[in-house]
């Protein structure tokens, strides 16, 4: 299997425990808070999309779909366009309310500008440094790992999220 063929597996698989998460909830389900200062569905799915488009289109040296495809206008939300989501007050989180169908587009479009780009990747791209603001300096391979985590992180928590309200 090459570098290529993993990521785009890896992605794959973000991709499918996002729509796990989110398909077939109302508003109200994904801007559920477990406590007042817990994220939502809403949120934690929203920022891990900013984060994979910020980062990828970084890394790409392509414009982010965020802005470029028009989702920012389309989602609407009381942040500056550059937001992703990091350091997020507790009413910013609650600013994010987005119907499952915005969500699952943003974060689909953000997984094909994804899919495009890894998908031509060779071994040798993933040694580029791509920040020189960390010592030691960071790799595409490490950034790509990076938010990779993060985002099953986030999706994960998403999902546990959506076993609780099932339960209720």
């Amino acid at each position: 299997m090459t570098s290529a063929a993993l990521l785009t597996d890896t992605f794959g698989r973000i991709r499918d425990v996002v729509h796990e998460a989110v398909e077939g909830l109302s508003v109200d389900d994904l801007m559920e808070r477990l406590d007042a200062e817990a994220n939502s569905i809403d949120w934690l799915v929203w920022h891990l999309t900013r984060v994979q488009d910020d980062h990828v289109a970084g890394v790409a040296g392509t414009p982010q779909v965020w802005t470029s495809a028009g989702w920012a206008k389309r989602c609407g939300l009381p942040f500056d366009e550059s937001e992703h989501g990091y350091g997020h007050t507790s009413a910013q989180v609650a600013a994010v309310n987005l119907d499952a169908a915005t969500l699952l587009g943003y974060h689909d479009a953000v997984y094909d500008a994804t899919l495009t780009f890894v998908g031509a990747l060779t071994d040798g791209d993933l040694d580029r440094i791509v920040d020189t603001a960390w010592d030691p300096p960071v790799t595409m391979g490490v950034r790509l790992v990076s938010v990779i985590v993060d985002s099953l992180q986030h999706a994960g928590q998403a999902g546990y999220i959506r076993g609780i309200l099932a339960r209720r």
